[in-house]
């Protein structure tokens, strides 16, 4: 997702003299063409990500669109006060890029992992937030923002993720993709556990079960339609994300279903506790630990299913 981000970025830099690409003393190897085709466009603010936040803003306000671009919490997190006080208050063209959401960097322990960011930015008026599933997700994503749409997240995978879509896509802002269909139960994914849900999905059409995935690129706004239809069509809807379970994409899901819910439905939240992870390893041993992984995923949904004729205390039903 990073090297598709960076690609399509560079392309369409060359076209819009308006784009800019700041970081953050790093990722030099990932920037170097954009920096040499584009010096103009591009600059390099050290290692001060709050300034870099204040230094987007002020180029947002001068007719710039900003990208800023740093690993995991460092371009979010660390400047969150000035994301709020400069970006957003001004609704300002400034998209801040955050590789490695998750446990991508799962092995430089829990300051580097991006497992509270969804729910943080999210929070923030005018913000929106944005996990592509994939690298064509990421592309397409990129070429949205480039325009120019107000203070945004763009929350994107180290590196080395499948492409899951195996033809064009259809990406539209705050519009889940259907990436497979299904009758049985719905699973509802945001950001790079895309792939891993689909696998799942597989997994449980061995089982004779057919289940909808749905890939939430957009977490806010939210696409409410594709959910309210999941849980009428499908009954069952399962939410897997690579972040805190707490205000994430479960959490938003939730809040839609409990508000706009019109039919009996079952629904889980598969995701990470609120604790800061005692393990260090790569992304796919911690995956594994938290249970975010194909097999978990397709034993927890076949569990949600069985319960569809269940007691009615496990059944919500509102409206």
């Amino acid at each position: 997702m990073r090297d598709a981000f960076v690609h399509t970025l560079t392309e369409l830099a060359q076209h819009d003299p308006r784009i800019m690409l700041l970081v953050g003393d790093l990722g030099f190897g990932v920037v170097a063409d954009f920096a040499k085709r584009f010096p103009k466009q591009f600059l390099n603010v050290g290692v001060a990500e709050q300034n870099m936040a204040g230094v987007a803003t002020g180029l947002a306000m001068s007719g710039r669109i900003v990208f800023t671009y740093s690993i995991a919490n460092f371009p979010i997190l660390r400047c969150l006060e000035q994301l709020r006080n400069d970006a957003c208050y001004h609704q300002a063209n400034v998209v801040s890029v955050s590789v490695g959401g998750g446990f991508s960097y799962g092995a430089l322990g829990m300051t580097h992992h991006g497992t509270e960011d969804i729910a943080i930015l999210r929070a923030l008026p005018y913000m929106s937030v944005i996990a592509p599933g994939d690298p064509k997700e990421a592309q397409a994503a990129t070429r949205y923002l480039a325009v120019g749409h107000g203070p945004a997240y763009l929350r994107l995978g180290r590196a080395g993720e499948p492409i899951v879509h195996e033809g064009p896509i259809d990406w539209q802002f705050g519009k889940a993709i259907t990436v497979r269909e299904g009758e049985d139960a719905t699973i509802i994914s945001t950001g790079a556990m895309l792939d891993t849900c689909v696998k799942a999905a597989a997994l449980l059409a061995e089982q004779s079960l057919s289940v909808r995935v749905l890939s939430m690129h957009t977490v806010k706004p939210l696409d409410e339609t594709a959910i309210l239809s999941a849980a009428r069509e499908t009954g069952c809807i399962l939410t897997v994300e690579e972040h805190s379970r707490l205000g994430g994409l479960g959490g938003a899901v939730a809040e839609v279903l409990c508000e706009n819910a019109q039919s009996p439905f079952l629904f889980r939240q598969r995701a990470l506790p609120s604790e800061f992870t005692k393990h260090v390893g790569s992304q796919d041993y911690l995956r594994e630990i938290y249970g975010l992984t194909a097999e978990s995923i397709a034993e927890e949904m076949a569990d949600l299913v069985s319960g569809k004729d269940a007691v009615p205390s496990r059944v919500l039903s509102v409206k």
